[in-house]
C-alpha cells in the first residue's frame, strides 16, 4: 500500500513537471481565442468553492504585461482555467493556489504560443468589445465601433437542442444582430436544463454542479462561433412567484450570490463575452448596497469582459449607480406594454433627462416590450420601443425580444411560471422570423450605416412635438456632435419641422424601417425652419438630413 501511495506521488509529480515544461502546450493558440489548460487536484476537497480561498493563473504576454485568471472546479479533481490572449508571440504562466501543498494546483508552469487569427468574424479580428473612457458607446478593442443589437433567448441554453442553437444563431448574425443575452442557471423562466441538470444545490451554502455547467460551455462556445458576443445573466434576481423563491440573484445571500457569479466568470471568460451580472432585479433602495456590494467582490480583480445590470421594467439605475467603477454599461428595461407610462418613460424619463448628467457610458434597453407578450403588441409597438430607445440618450444599441423566443417554446408548451402568457404566442422558430424580430435587426443595420456613436438626443430642434397631444406621436431627434447629421424618427409618418440653428445646407433620406429601403428625400425651407413631409402618411419613418457637400 505504501508502495502504491508513493508510485502514485512520483507519477503525479512526473506528470506536473512535464506539464512545466515550456513548450508543453505545444499546439497555437489563435489571438483572441480560447486557452485552456486543465489541472489536476493532488487531493479531494468537500466542497471546492469553499475549500479553495483561491486558484488563479498569472499569464505573461510576449512583452512582459501581467494578466491574473481565476481559475476554476470542474468536478472531481479537475481544474481549469481559461484565456483569450491579447498578444502574438510567446506566453508563459504560473498557478497559485491558496491551498500551497497542493502540488497540481499551485506553482505548475508553462508557455504556449499565440498566433494571428484567420477568422474573418469581427469579434477575432477587431478584438473583444471594451467601452472607451468618456465615450457614449461601445467599439472593438482595435477602436471599431461597436452598435448593440441583442436578441433576448432567455432560455435558449438550458432547452435547446445543438441543431435548434444552431439554427438560431445562425438567423440572429445573418439578420444584423451581434449579441445573445440569455441565463446562466435554473431561475424563474426554466428550472433546468434540457437533461434535468441544476446549476447548484441549496440556498445558504450551495454546491455547484459542474456537469450542469459543462452543458452551458458548448452552447456559449457556439455563440462565438458564430461571430457574437455573449452576454450572460449570471444571477437572475426577479423575486418570489406564489411563495417560491426560484432566482439565485434573489434568494441566495450574498456571499453565496457571489461565489456563484465568481465562479461563472472564471469559468466563461475565455469566450468574447459581456457580463449582465443582474437579470429583471430591483438594485436600488433597500437592495442598492446589496448589489454593490456583490458587484465589487465579483469584479474586484482583473477580469476579461464589460459589466452590465438589467434591471426590471421601468427601472432605472443610472444615479444610484454613477461611480461604481465595475459597472460599464448602465442598462434598463422599459417595460412590456405600449401604454402612455412605458412611452413616457423612454422618451421623457430619466434616461432621456439625466444621461448628460452622468458619467459617460452605454446606455441600452435591454429588454423592450416582446413581440406577441400580448394581442394589443405589433411589430410596430416594437420599431417604436427601439428607435425611441436608441434616440432618447447618445445612441449605443438596442435589444429585441419575442414572447415565444425567450422561453424558448414548442408546440405544446407554455412558459413556466408565467401562467397563459404564451399560449397565443409563436415558437421559437416563428418568433425569429416575426416582422419586428427582422426590422430591429434592419434598425442595426441602418444604424451602422451612420456615424451614430456621435449621435446625441436633440429635442429642442424640433419645432412642436405631436407627442405632447398623443404620446405615441413622439417624434426623437438626434444630432450629430458636430451638428452635420439629424436623425428623427416619426412614428406616425406627419411632416416634421426642425430648427436650423447652424444654418446648414441639408439633403435628406427617408428610411422605411419596415420594407428596409431608402429614398431621397425633400427640405423645404419656411419662414426659415425646415419643413420635410415623409413619402407616405400613417406609416414610420426614419429620416436622416447631412449636410450637402
Amino acid at each position: 500500500m505504501i508502495i502504491h501511495r508513493h508510485f502514485f506521488s512520483l507519477t503525479f509529480l512526473f506528470l506536473t513537471l512535464i506539464g512545466a515544461l515550456p513548450g508543453y502546450a505545444a499546439e497555437p493558440i489563435a489571438i483572441r481565442t480560447k486557452f485552456e489548460h486543465a489541472f489536476t487536484s493532488s487531493k479531494d476537497y468537500a466542497n471546492p468553492l469553499y475549500d479553495v480561498k483561491k486558484f488563479s493563473v498569472k499569464f505573461t504576454s510576449p512583452t512582459g504585461r501581467v494578466k491574473n485568471i481565476n481559475g476554476f472546479w470542474d468536478g472531481d479533481r479537475n481544474w481549469r482555467v481559461r484565456f483569450a490572449p491579447d498578444e502574438i508571440g510567446a506566453w508563459t504562466w504560473e498557478s497559485t493556489c491558496s491551498d500551497a501543498e497542493n502540488i497540481g494546483l499551485n506553482g505548475v508552469k508553462g508557455s504556449f504560443t499565440c498566433t494571428d487569427n484567420k477568422s474573418k468574424l469581427a469579434i477575432y479580428q477587431h478584438g473583444e468589445i471594451i467601452h472607451p473612457k468618456g465615450s457614449y458607446h461601445l467599439t472593438h478593442a482595435d477602436g471599431t465601433p461597436f452598435f448593440w443589437a441583442a436578441c433576448t433567448a432567455w432560455n435558449g441554453t438550458l432547452k435547446s437542442t445543438e441543431q435548434e442553437w444552431d439554427t438560431y444563431l445562425s438567423h440572429r448574425a445573418q439578420n444584423g444582430y451581434n449579441v445573445i443575452q440569455f441565463v446562466t442557471t435554473q431561475w424563474r423562466g426554466g428550472d433546468k436544463n434540457s437533461l434535468g441538470q441544476v446549476a447548484f444545490e441549496g440556498s445558504g451554502k450551495i454546491k455547484l454542479n459542474p456537469a450542469f455547467f459543462r452543458h452551458l460551455d458548448g452552447k456559449i462556445d457556439k455563440i462565438n462561433e458564430h461571430g457574437l458576443v455573449a452576454a450572460p445573466v449570471l444571477l437572475w434576481a426577479l423575486g418570489s412567484v406564489q411563495g417560491r423563491e426560484l432566482s439565485p440573484g434573489y434568494y441566495l445571500p450574498e456571499e453565496e450570490a457571489i461565489l456563484l457569479a465568481r465562479y461563472m466568470v472564471a469559468r466563461y471568460g475565455g469566450n468574447q463575452v459581456i457580463w449582465i451580472l443582474g437579470g429583471d432585479g430591483k438594485y436600488t433602495e433597500e437592495n442598492e448596497q446589496r448589489w454593490k456590494n456583490i458587484g465589487r467582490a465579483v469584479f474586484k480583480d482583473e477580469h476579461p469582459g464589460l459589466v452590465a445590470l438589467h434591471p426590471g421594467g421601468g427601472s432605472w439605475i443610472g444615479e444610484a449607480y454613477a461611480q461604481e467603477k465595475w459597472l460599464d454599461i448602465i442598462g434598463y428595461q422599459s417595460g412590456h406594454n405600449n401604454s402612455a407610462r412605458t412611452i413616457n418613460f423612454m422618451n421623457k424619463g430619466p434616461v432621456a433627462t439625466t444621461w448628460s448628467q452622468l458619467p459617460p457610458r452605454p446606455l441600452i434597453n435591454m429588454e423592450p416590450v416582446y413581440e406577441e407578450i400580448n394581442p394589443n403588441i405589433t411589430a410596430a409597438d416594437v420599431r417604436n420601443a427601439s428607435y425611441w430607445s436608441v434616440l432618447s440618450a447618445p445612441a449605443s444599441g438596442i435589444t429585441y425580444g419575442a414572447n415565444g423566443v425567450w422561453p424558448w417554446l414548442r408546440e405544446g408548451e407554455e412558459i413556466l411560471n408565467h401562467a397563459g402568457k404564451g399560449e397565443k404566442s409563436s415558437r421559437w422558430h416563428q418568433g425569429i422570423k416575426l416582422p419586428g424580430s427582422m426590422q430591429v435587426g434592419y434598425l442595426a443595420n441602418f444604424m451602422r450605416t451612420l456615424d451614430w456613436w456621435n449621435l446625441r438626443p436633440a429635442p429642442e430642434l424640433l419645432v412642436a412635438q405631436p407627442g405632447e397631444e398623443q404620446s405615441g406621436s413622439f417624434v426623437s431627434v438626434a444630432r450629430s456632435t458636430d451638428g452635420k447629421t439629424m436623425v428623427a424618427y416619426l412614428p406616425k409618418g406627419n411632416a416634421v419641422k426642425l430648427y436650423n440653428l447652424l444654418n446648414i445646407n441639408y439633403e435628406a433620406q427617408w428610411f422605411n424601417p419596415v420594407a428596409n429601403k431608402t429614398q431621397k428625400g425633400k427640405v423645404v425651407t419656411q419662414n426659415g425652419f425646415l419643413v420635410i413631409t415623409p413619402p407616405a402618411d400613417n406609416s414610420d419613418y426614419v429620416l436622416v438630413l447631412r449636410q450637402k457637400s
